[in-house]
Formats: structure tokens, sequence, C-alpha cells
């Protein structure tokens, strides 16, 4: 049984114990509001299928009595596949229960078409598997597979993919078809913030918003230690607020939105207008900023603008306790930084203007191992 077919308080304190633990069961109650014979009765079929597991070394000794039992979950009793899909590439993942990654690859896609992004993610999943060996390649109990743009999990259908130029495709499906494994789709940017709020920079807090700059612009969101879905798998879409100032299309179809001005693509397209080089790439508009070209510099600036208002607005609608700033894009966010910061603090409703701004870059197998995170957590809260 896993700790889904367990009463919810297993389940919650399963989490717990994931995201926090180890903890002696009297942390795990006041954690989770149990009382500790409440506790005490929902691990033990947890400890009995194995896990979670009584650490051999005690906690420190109390001021009575003899020393409290550490109990913890065992990360070897469950494998998972996660998967990052980008335009062109896929980046995988094998790993534990606490998605720890133990084996990673990365292979290019040659092709966008679905059938043959589907074998490619097939062909991935079993040299992952291959790699690990058969100790660990075997047991993997589930695959996650994440994807930017409207994504429903709990139908495991992309809606719409704008990068990848997918509508309605039933991914969760088609997968695990070709590998033969359970598998669970989740936009990549809730994925990663999944990561984010049980071992990264969100673990802790009551609630955060996790802000991904680059090729789009995502955010994902944890209130109350829930990452928002929204109703039809669309939550959290700063990329596509209407911040007025320009007339540049974006990949929705709109215009205003703040990835027409912010994203890499639009910085980049920007640039070439404002250099009359057509040809003129990221890189090249990032050393012509860093060396004072003025009117590439104003490109990044207005994207600033535009982040800073995507930003502020997300801080003055749920007044998270931190922002995080990631995705492949901070590379260049010593260009837009100063107006980043101007513009939130300026457009920043009273105290939200002290959420802190945390910059943490994470490589694309922090993404992958968004998907594994994600496929560990339906052994605790399975889609219905």
């Amino acid at each position: 049984m896993t700790p889904a077919d367990q009463p919810p308080a297993a389940a919650l304190v399963f989490q717990t114990l994931l995201a926090h633990g180890p903890l002696t069961r009297a942390e795990a109650g006041r954690r989770t509001g149990l009382s500790a014979g409440a506790v005490t009765k929902v691990t033990a079929p947890l400890l009995s299928d194995g896990w979670i597991t009584e650490l051999s070394t005690p906690a420190p000794k109390r001021a009575t009595g003899r020393p409290a039992t550490l109990i913890a979950v065992r990360p070897e009793r469950a494998r998972f596949i996660g998967v990052k899909v980008t335009a062109d590439e896929l980046i995988g993942v094998l790993a534990d229960l606490t998605a720890k990654p133990l084996v990673a690859r990365r292979v290019t896609l040659d092709s966008r078409d679905v059938g043959t992004v589907v074998l490619a993610i097939a062909r991935l999943v079993k040299r992952l598997r291959a790699a690990a060996g058969p100790a660990h390649g075997e047991d993997v109990h589930s695959i996650g597979v994440t994807i930017s743009g409207d994504v429903d999990g709990q139908t495991g259908i992309v809606q719409y993919s704008p990068f990848l130029n997918w509508r309605r495709v039933a991914l969760a499906q088609l997968v695990e078809t070709a590998t033969g494994t359970p598998t669970v789709i989740e936009n990549d940017v809730r994925a990663l913030t999944v990561t984010e709020q049980w071992f990264g920079a969100g673990a802790g807090l009551d609630s955060f918003a996790l802000i991904t700059v680059g090729a789009g612009i995502g955010c994902g969101l944890s209130i109350r230690g829930r990452v928002v879905s929204g109703a039809h798998g669309v939550s959290g879409e700063v990329g596509h607020l209407p911040v007025g100032g320009t007339e540049r299309t974006c990949t929705c179809g709109n215009t205003g939105c703040v990835e027409a001005v912010a994203s890499t693509h639009a910085i980049t397209e920007q640039a070439r207008q404002a250099t009359g080089n057509p040809g003129l790439t990221m890189t090249e508009a990032v050393r012509l900023a860093h060396a004072g070209d003025e009117a590439v510099r104003a490109v990044f600036s207005r994207a600033g603008h535009a982040l800073g208002l995507a930003i502020a607005s997300v801080a003055n609608l749920i007044g998270p306790e931190r922002i995080i700033i990631s995705g492949e894009g901070v590379a260049t966010y010593d260009l837009f930084a100063d107006q980043i910061r101007e513009t939130f603090a300026a457009q920043a409703f009273g105290a939200a203007a002290e959420c802190d701004l945390l910059l943490r870059p994470l490589p694309f197998e922090e993404w992958a191992r968004g998907g594994a995170a994600v496929a560990a957590q339906h052994l605790f809260a399975p889609v219905t």
C-alpha cells in the first residue's frame, strides 16, 4: 500500500516527514496538529510497509525520560523519473523518494512533433533505467513530465504549449503507453515550485512565489503549504499579465503581455530593432549592453520594468514571504536588476514591499527533478 491508500492523517504525516524530517513523533504531531497517539497510529502501517523508518540514532535526550526516536522517510523505497521538455531538448533524472537525483541525462529533440517527442521520452526513460542499473532502474514507481504552457495535471492533457505548438495533447496517456509506467504531467514552473517548497528556498515558508525568466515568464504560487494549480490547470501566468506600453504580440496572441517584453526571445528581437542588426543574438545583445550601448540597455531596462510590475502584482495579490526569481534568463539579471527593484518598490502596496526577493539560478536538471517530485507527490496526494 502507498501513503495515498492510507487515511488522510497518514498522508499528512508522510508529507511532513518528506519536507521536514527526520522528526520525533511529538514534533510530527506539532507540525501536523495531530495528537501523539494519532501520529503513532498512522505511522504504524507506514513503518510496516517500509515507507518510513526509525533511525538508529535517537533524537537528543528530553529533559525527562528516555531520548525520543526519530522517524524519517526511506528514500530508497521508491524511484521516480522526471523529464523536463523544452522546445529543443529533453532533460531527465531518475530520483529517489526525496527527489534526490541519482542519474541525469539530456537528449536533443530533432522534431517537436508529438509522436517524435513521446518516442524520445520513452528512449530517455529507458536510458535512465539502464544507467541506474538493475538495483534501481527496475523499481521506478512513476514518471513525471513537465512542460511549459497550459497543462492540466488532473486530466493529463497539455491544453496549449506555445513553444511546441501543441494543443489538446493527451501527453500523460501517450507517455504511459510508450513506457509502460504510470505517468503524470504538470506545468514545468509549478513542478519546480513543488521542489522549492519541499527541498529548496521555499521550505518552511507559509507562502512564497517562484518567478521564472527565460523563453517564457512563469510563476508558481505556494499558499499555506499548497502549490496552486487553478481550477482548470491555469494559475500564476504572470507572463500574460497585460502591462501595456507595447504593441508587441505575445506567444499567446495578445499584445502588451509581460512575456512580449521580457522573455529572452522578446529581448533579442527588440535589441535587433534597436541596433538595426537582424542577425543579432542574445549573447551579442548582452555584450553590447555590458559595453554601454544605450539603445540595447534601454531594451533590458524595459524588460526589467515589466518584470518589476509582474513581481509587484504577485506581492500585492498574495503577500508572499518570499519571491524567488529563477530561470535561464537570470544569467543576464544584472542588466535589469536595478529596474526590477525600482519598479517593484514603486508598485508594491504597503507592507508587500517588504517581501524578500531572492535570485536563485537553477539548472534544467532541477526542473526535471520537479517532475520526479510531482510524481512522488501523487503517493500521498493523488489526482482525483
